[in-house]
């Protein structure tokens, strides 16, 4: 090995998902070439890292952009991602244009090459993949997802819930396609026939408080849903990943068929193990989202199952709107909200600074276990050999949040105006710093796509 690096990162404590120990971090282009000593190599650069944690960037496997569910462009959203420590996301393919029925089915490739060619155009500070998104119910859509997985999208969401869903026995067909590829079905699961019925009898009662949403959606609902696609997922052999577990019921369900956890994955998204359902009363329909965030009960009950491993991914949901087009009838009201920029010192302030998690666990809920969920083998570590993404987080450091300061398109935050410990101070993505002291300091072209492997869930 040569002794010549481009940036040696050294004086700070390296966390993994084993442990923590003193190292530098010695980058030779975009790779990660030695943990250890790096006096006895030539740097283009060193970095004083004292005081502060030497993290794998993190890996937010649930984000949209430039679709129905997001304002947000590839610039925006990546931007808010660096800034947040974020250095990969995975983003949707969707076989309608922006997710939207009134515009005519096409091929899922095509879709796949649109997010692509936006990435392009917008610019991406960050590397990015892609969910394929299943969204019509056509034999010809299942015929692609071969092809789909050749080009590097292993992993395909349904929905069981909104026009956009799709049948069980679609679900079935595709499950089925999915467990042949070896690739991972992901899952919204929300039992949509009580759900629309709630909002129904809510609406016509002429309960306009956006306090009565998360009844229009509840608990239960999820869960029958999870438990429908759970069992299916077993029957066909296929890899289940559940997006956004919100609640007790629903995470309960997971646990009861996760046996050996070989073929079956979920995550919760950050709001879920911080805000409980007080925030409608408070904040009005901002906080709308899907599912709802729940009692605190549900809170206490995604945190627990963390901890015991049936959820093992803490993403975001990453789906910004304006305020002014929340401010309707809250069953009008677009669903979803922002929050890449701060989930990681949002999670670290309430699970690690006031609960009972670990600098490990924030890597491997955050950076570790999405990486390896989804076939990313370069991202999630500092393993020698693996990308240079790496974040340095001063954990002591307390901030104000406001929406002023994100970079993301949305004109407010969930969080506005609280104070949260943990600072993203430096994020380098494939060895290039694009954050510096808080600030972005890279370029929006140097994010690239993703080619992803088939997981291997059996490790």
């Amino acid at each position: 090995m040569s002794n010549e690096a481009k940036t040696i990162i050294s004086g700070g404590t390296c966390v993994t998902t084993s442990g923590t120990y003193e190292a530098d971090v010695i980058i030779d282009g975009e790779t990660i070439v030695a943990l250890g000593d790096g006096t006895a190599f030539d740097a283009d650069e060193r970095i004083d890292a004292s005081g502060l944690l030497v993290m794998p960037g993190f890996v937010d496997p649930h984000v949209h952009i430039d679709d129905s569910a997001s304002i947000d462009s590839y610039a925006t959203a990546t931007a808010a991602a660096a800034l947040g420590g974020v250095t990969t996301i995975l983003d949707f393919a969707w076989q309608t244009e922006n997710n939207d029925l009134k515009n005519e089915p096409r091929p899922l490739m095509e879709g796949i090459a649109r997010k692509n060619e936006k990435a392009s155009e917008m610019g991406a500070y960050v590397d990015y993949g892609l969910h394929g998104g299943l969204t019509v119910e056509d034999s010809d859509v299942i015929e692609e997802l071969g092809s789909a997985v050749e080009a590097g999208v292993t992993s395909f969401k349904m929905f069981t819930a909104y026009d956009f869903g799709v049948s069980n026995g679609f679900i079935r067909r595709a499950l089925d396609r999915i467990a042949d590829l070896d690739a991972v079905g992901v899952f919204h699961a929300e039992d949509d026939d009580i759900c629309q019925d709630l909002v129904s009898e809510f609406r016509d009662q002429g309960n306009t408080n956006p306090t009565w949403y998360p009844k229009s959606r509840p608990d239960y609902a999820e869960a029958m849903a999870v438990d429908d696609i759970l069992r299916l997922a077993t029957e066909t052999g296929a890899k289940y990943y559940g997006v956004h577990t919100s609640c007790r019921k629903s995470a309960e369900t997971v646990a009861d068929y996760i046996g050996d956890g070989s073929q079956v994955r979920a995550e919760t998204c950050t709001h879920y193990t911080t805000l409980d359902n007080s925030v409608y009363k408070r904040q009005g329909n901002l906080p709308l989202i899907a599912p709802p965030i729940r009692r605190p009960d549900d809170v206490e009950a995604v945190l627990e199952h963390l901890q015991a491993g049936v959820l093992s991914v803490v993403s975001t949901d990453h789906a910004p709107h304006y305020r002014e087009d929340k401010q309707t009838e809250w069953w009008n009201s677009p669903y979803g909200a922002g929050s890449l920029q701060v989930s990681v010192p949002i999670f670290h302030d309430t699970a690690v600074k006031e609960g009972d998690f670990s600098h490990q666990d924030l890597v491997k809920l955050m950076s570790a276990n999405p990486a390896r969920t989804f076939g990313m083998s370069e991202k999630g570590s500092l393993n020698p050999g693996t990308d240079a993404d790496v974040v340095l987080f001063n954990p002591s450091e307390s901030c104000i949040i406001t929406e002023q300061n994100d970079a993301s398109k949305q004109d407010f935050s969930l969080y506005e105006g609280r104070e949260v410990t943990g600072r993203v101070e430096k994020t380098f993505v494939r060895g290039e710093m694009i954050v510096d002291d808080g600030e972005l300091v890279g370029t929006a072209d140097h994010g690239v796509f993703v080619e992803r492997e088939c997981p291997d869930w059996s490790r």
